[in-house]
């Protein structure tokens, strides 16, 4: 009965992840932090992601402690044919767009009507329709930024960039080599020009810049539905030309970003561009109606980017990097709940424990990045002609198209330095003594885990937050160097070994040690930035809206 009645007094936070891994960890996590502080907590999984995590960590992984509990709603999408590989990323996230309002509505209902009715909102910023649904009820509603906080920044500044006339790429609409297409382009073209001057749907104008991408989108599809299918494309030679290179004055906090450190779907190149444009701003636009905003970084990395951020959103609190704030509040009854969707092999640690100190580069390119077989082989020879030790995570979907296997000569060339695996537990990794670098392609949470725990970066940034990632740790922090998107293996080599062994990277060492210690003392000190602004977000949660 008591323990009935002390469940009934506690505020209820409902967490709704985006169904992406790189977004759910950070979820996990900092609803394990608001369980530690009193919360009882609903988190929200997606039916398929829930199949995943009981396939990869076992039956028991769920079903832990009464006060936190877990639910699923449907995504939206049929079935994938293999059960584990990552789902793509504009179909999931328009499936749920479109389809997930009413399930979550559904599940509003059932635990309003429990003895414990939901009392507050902690929602990925992706899942803006959550704020729809929980617009009538009167509660607080946090959004949660899971990926890096200057990335928030560029992606408002997309209107900017489609006004200026600096995206989509210029030439976007002549990617094909065949004449008879290049007519009907500037028939298209011409059509598109006159739709301009009799609706005034001029970019620049005054007309949303949003309005002028969707008539050029229409115009383009057009084109696309007449294109014979055998007809041979080619990207858009601004993404060879040196035009990305070019620097942009405009974003706030990030004096002399390029037009490739942006979030890379403003390009309107790739099938899902069109519609993560679109979405971002409506994601955007739903954020205002949100009580505040929470990063999963600190204050003395990203004040700036913070600090500008709640001049434009609702207030805006760094409170991690959440693996050391998860570390200052234990809960061993929470201890089994994991939150990876792959299975981790643990003998990589045991690898690591037979290495020398700092002699590991740690290579993992994330849940979601994919690679042609030419550019996995340039790393597998380059690792190789580095002659370091190193540890490379190979998912078994991270080749499009293709086999993830390497080449026997690479195998028995580096079968004495080079462990594979096909995941393992990152923070372990990169905590372990042996690990001395990290090849990864700077998703944040890699990015703050490296940094929280002394590790300097190669990036090679595959899409969405990893370019702004990469541009702040190569350029603001000096704690990375980039590599080349068209990846060769000499180049590969050459930066592992100035990462591990030159000047530079002793240089990038000693930098993201000294971020280290302040993300440390951000954590575990209770004046630290990281633990006031969680307080504050404690205390808005805890607090009905009047």
């Amino acid at each position: 009965m008591g323990s009935k009645h002390n469940e009934k007094e506690k505020p209820h936070a409902l967490c709704m992840p985006s169904p992406l891994q790189g977004h759910i960890n950070p979820m996990l996590k900092l609803a394990k932090i608001l369980h530690s502080k009193g919360f009882l907590i609903t988190f929200v999984n997606t039916e398929y992601n829930h199949q995943r995590l009981l396939q990869s960590q076992g039956p028991d992984i769920l079903c832990s402690v009464p006060s936190f509990r877990f639910e699923t709603i449907p995504d939206g999408l049929p079935p994938p044919e293999n059960n584990n590989a990552s789902q793509d990323t504009p179909s999931l996230l328009k499936s749920m767009q479109e389809t997930g309002t009413n399930p979550f509505k559904r599940l509003l209902a059932k635990l309003n009507a429990s003895d414990s009715p939901v009392t507050c909102l902690v929602a990925d910023f992706l899942m803006g329709f959550t704020l729809t649904a929980t617009e009538e009820l009167g509660i607080p509603r946090v959004l949660f930024w899971t990926s890096g906080a200057a990335s928030l920044i560029c992606y408002d500044q997309y209107p900017n960039l489609i006004q200026k006339g600096l995206m989509p790429l210029k030439d976007r609409l002549a990617r094909v080599r065949a004449p008879f297409v290049a007519k009907k382009v500037k028939c298209l073209i011409d059509l598109f020009c006159g739709i301009q001057l009799l609706t005034g749907l001029r970019v620049g104008s005054g007309v949303s810049p949003w309005v002028g991408l969707r008539v050029g989108s229409w115009a383009r599809g057009l084109v696309s539905a007449r294109m014979d299918p055998d007809t041979p494309r080619t990207y858009p030679s601004d993404l060879v030309n040196g035009y990305l290179d070019t620097t942009i004055d405009f974003i706030p906090t990030m004096s002399g970003i390029r037009l490739k450190d942006i979030p890379p779907f403003v390009r309107i190149i790739h099938p899902g561009d069109e519609f993560m444009v679109g979405f971002s701003h409506t994601e955007l636009s739903r954020s205002k109606k949100a009580s505040s905003i929470i990063f999963n970084t600190f204050e003395e990395l990203d004040f700036d980017i913070l600090d500008h951020l709640s001049s434009t959103f609702p207030p805006c609190y760094g409170i991690g990097p959440l693996n050391l704030l998860e570390n200052e509040f234990g809960d061993k009854s929470l201890a089994s709940i994991k939150s990876s969707l792959w299975k981790e092999e643990s003998e990589c640690l045991k690898w690591l424990d037979s290495k020398p100190p700092l002699s590991v580069i740690y290579v993992n390119f994330g849940s979601i990045t994919v690679m042609t077989r030419q550019q996995l082989i340039e790393f597998c020879w380059g690792l190789a002609k580095s002659h370091c030790s190193f540890l490379w995570i190979i998912r078994p979907d991270l080749v499009i198209d293709g086999s993830a296997a390497l080449p026997p000569e690479f195998l028995a060339e580096t079968r004495d330095r080079g462990m594979l695996a096909s995941w393992c537990l990152q923070e372990e990794v990169l905590s372990h003594p042996s690990t001395g670098g990290f090849l990864t392609h700077c998703g944040w949470n890699s990015a703050i885990e490296s940094i929280s725990n002394g590790v300097p970066m190669i990036c090679w940034p595959f899409f969405a937050d990893q370019q702004p990632n990469c541009w702040c740790s190569c350029n603001k922090w000096s704690i990375a160097i980039e590599i080349d998107n068209d990846v060769k293996s000499d180049e590969v080599a050459k930066l592992v070994i100035e990462l591990m062994n030159g000047e530079k990277g002793k240089k990038m060492r000693k930098n993201v040690i000294d971020l280290k210690n302040k993300a440390k003392k951000s954590c575990a000190s209770p004046s630290g930035s990281s633990m006031v602004n969680l307080e504050k977000v404690i205390h808005l949660l805890k607090t009905p809206l009047k």
